[in-house]
């Protein structure tokens, strides 16, 4: 039915162990011709099937791997796929929440694809040539399922063009306003879906956001990297007396400003300001906090990186734990894939012993529960979040 793809003989069992990338290098040979983008089935070098995918030799990552059934791909599959995903965001995420990932790529084992749901609206991200070509079928799956009123394809990132692709925000199909408000935990959040980070809102902390709850309670709080506020919003909603959230970006505080307003929060000020040197400023007039928070966008995407991003990591944690009053909180993360949960800790350790703190361990917890993790592809685990008590 597809052209075939034989896998080496000498290489790891990673493929048949559930991973759902095949690299140009433990590919034997291909009989037939495919097309970039086409479907082609994977057989290991004996001839045992693994699995039916697309294939793009442009990219490293030569075919990933769609189902491990011998079926065909059409837009019943699609469909399916998109179905099981959102039966199981219908049971991780609570009625009080009007926005969560619909899909999350080789989690929900359609690679390279993410679908965030805001209210009524969807952004959609189409990473890979493979999936491009069925794109109209996707959108028009998540618009039955969903009952969509608009929908955004945000394929503006760079990974794009390693597939041999072009950069875009376009609407698929008939305009709207892209300034959406949802629930989060039962607060009004104002999500910017053509030019917001990512699809527009960082939805993976959702619940590490309502778990700070009991330590945010009658707290002075900093908020840094804050980006549009939805610590912020949730510290002063939760309790706090005053969160100071800070942020490089003029947009981002706008966006803070906007969201304390529209949940009729007065405990919050937004400051635009580099975070780094906040931090390194606060510490040098000896302020202190009851909690600081720390949520920083990836520092490394790649290994080469990673050295740097440990300096960084541990410069805003060693500073911000030197901020923290006796008995206080540091509510640390980590989006970068690249730094394991292991290394963060160490990198907490350092700052903690470089501080001349004690801290205590209260919490690690992750991405939220509609960014499952897929066992046998760890690149799909990559948030770290950390609650310390500080003396």
């Amino acid at each position: 039915m597809y052209p075939t793809v034989y896998l080496r003989r000498d290489r790891r069992p990673r493929i048949e162990s559930g991973h759902p990338w095949v690299y140009s290098s433990e590919i034997g040979h291909v009989a037939g011709n495919p097309e970039p983008g086409n479907i082609v089935k994977v057989l290991n070098h004996a001839g045992a099937f693994i699995g039916i995918g697309y294939i793009n030799p442009q990219s490293q990552i030569t075919v990933r791997l769609l189902t491990r059934q011998d079926e065909e791909i059409n837009g019943a599959f699609f469909r399916r796929r998109i179905n099981e995903a959102l039966s199981l965001r219908r049971k991780v995420v609570s009625e009080n929440n009007t926005a969560y990932r619909l899909v999350y790529g080789e989690a929900d084992y359609l690679p390279g694809l993410t679908i965030d749901f805001y209210d009524r609206y969807a952004s959609i991200q189409v990473l890979t040539l493979g999936l491009e070509k069925w794109t109209d079928t996707i959108v028009g799956a998540a618009r039955e399922l969903l009952d969509l009123q608009g929908v955004v394809m945000r394929n503006d990132v760079p990974v794009r063009e390693l597939e041999g692709l072009d950069q875009h925000v376009v609407f698929a199909g008939e305009p709207f306003d892209t300034l959406v408000t949802i629930k989060e935990n039962g607060f009004s959040m104002l999500v910017d879906m053509w030019n917001g980070q990512k699809t527009g809102y960082f939805l993976d902390q959702r619940e590490n956001r309502a778990y700070i709850a009991p330590f945010v309670k009658g707290a002075e709080v900093l908020d840094c990297f804050s980006h549009t506020g939805s610590f912020a919003v949730h510290a002063a909603g939760l309790g706090a007396a005053k969160v100071t959230a800070v942020d490089i970006s003029a947009l981002a505080i706008e966006g803070v400003t906007q969201n304390a307003r529209i949940n009729n929060l007065k405990n919050i000020e937004g400051l635009e300001a580099n975070a780094f040197d906040f931090l390194r400023k606060d510490v040098e007039q000896s302020k202190s906090y009851d909690v600081v928070m720390l949520d920083p966008p990836a520092f490394t995407k790649n290994k080469a990186s990673i050295h740097s991003a440990r300096r960084g990591y541990k410069e805003i944690n060693l500073r911000a734990l030197k901020l923290v009053r006796p008995g206080g909180y540091l509510i640390t993360s980590s989006c970068s894939y690249h730094i394991s949960r292991d290394e963060f800790l160490g990198v907490l350790a350092e700052a903690a012993r470089d501080a001349h703190k004690q801290v205590k361990v209260v919490a690690i917890r992750g991405q939220a529960a509609d960014h499952p993790i897929l066992l046998a592809a760890q690149e799909t685990s990559y948030l770290k979040f950390v609650l310390l008590q500080v003396f």
